[in-house]
């Protein structure tokens, strides 16, 4: 029988010597090639687990399968895009998405026409020589992503990769997210505190309760129809949208009225 690409069983994880719990008995599935988003009030847990996921944290208790082999640390496998800018200032735009599959150990014409596609499909081949100084944020943001993708993970992990872009900047990389994830089959893990961009990216959303994290709700996308949207006002006006967007509004209202009690 296939093993998804992550199993969560039990996980809980704190902080402070046990003083804060950020995660707690915490059991989920992630999809083959589905985009599940997670998302819920600050301080919830969701960037913990992702984290977890990564093999850049470990649990307190229970345990995280990849392929359902225990993660350990880091791995091929799971290529994570976090936040905060990643590349190296001295590379070139090429050569930062050169740089991860040099250390794999990739075959030099193998890491050349691999950069050059990944390149291509974040729309940065005219900036191929251009250093990180002369970028804007959302261009080193798809340097980090191609960069990750270049190495050819099978699970893409992206922690809130958009939260210091413009508005009009983080639509555009939504929709270039899009793309890629119709182009190169990958499974996709998604950490994000913006109601809409949940919406328009996942198939699936794992509502996390207040700390500490467990999940409340677990939404599949079904008013999509099994379809991801190349342009994101083509979904807005989708019927079953405006519902979803409430559900999600009422239950994060929740949760904050909580957590200020």
């Amino acid at each position: 029988m296939p093993k998804n690409p992550i199993s969560v069983d039990r996980v809980s994880k704190t902080y402070l010597n046990g003083a804060f719990t950020a995660l707690d008995e915490m059991t989920l599935e992630i999809e083959e090639n589905k985009v599940t988003a997670f998302i819920g009030p600050s301080g919830c847990g969701k960037t913990t687990l992702l984290r977890l996921i990564a093999g850049l944290e470990y649990p307190d208790r229970g345990s995280l399968l990849s392929y359902g082999e225990p993660i350990t640390g880091p791995a091929p496998e799971r290529g994570m895009v976090f936040q905060a800018y990643t590349s190296f200032p001295w590379l070139t735009t090429i050569r930062n998405i050169q740089h991860g599959m040099e250390i794999q150990g990739i075959p030099k014409s193998e890491i050349k026409d691999r950069a050059h596609h990944f390149l291509k499909l974040v729309h940065l081949t005219k900036f191929a020589n251009s250093y990180p100084s002369e970028l804007s944020g959302g261009m080193k943001q798809r340097v980090a992503i191609a960069r990750t993708l270049a190495q050819d993970p099978r699970i893409l992990l992206l922690d809130e990769p958009f939260g210091a872009l413009d508005a009009q900047v983080t639509w555009e990389m939504e929709e270039m997210v899009i793309e890629i994830i119709e182009s190169e089959q990958k499974t996709v893990v998604l950490v994000t505190h913006d109601i809409q961009e949940a919406i328009y990216l996942a198939d699936r959303i794992i509502f996390f309760t207040r700390q500490p994290g467990k999940i409340k709700a677990d939404l599949a996308m079904e008013f999509k129809e099994g379809k991801r949207f190349e342009r994101k006002e083509d979904l807005l006006g989708k019927d079953g949208y405006i519902e979803m967007e409430k559900k999600l509004y009422r239950m994060m209202r929740e949760e904050i009225k909580d957590l200020s009690n």
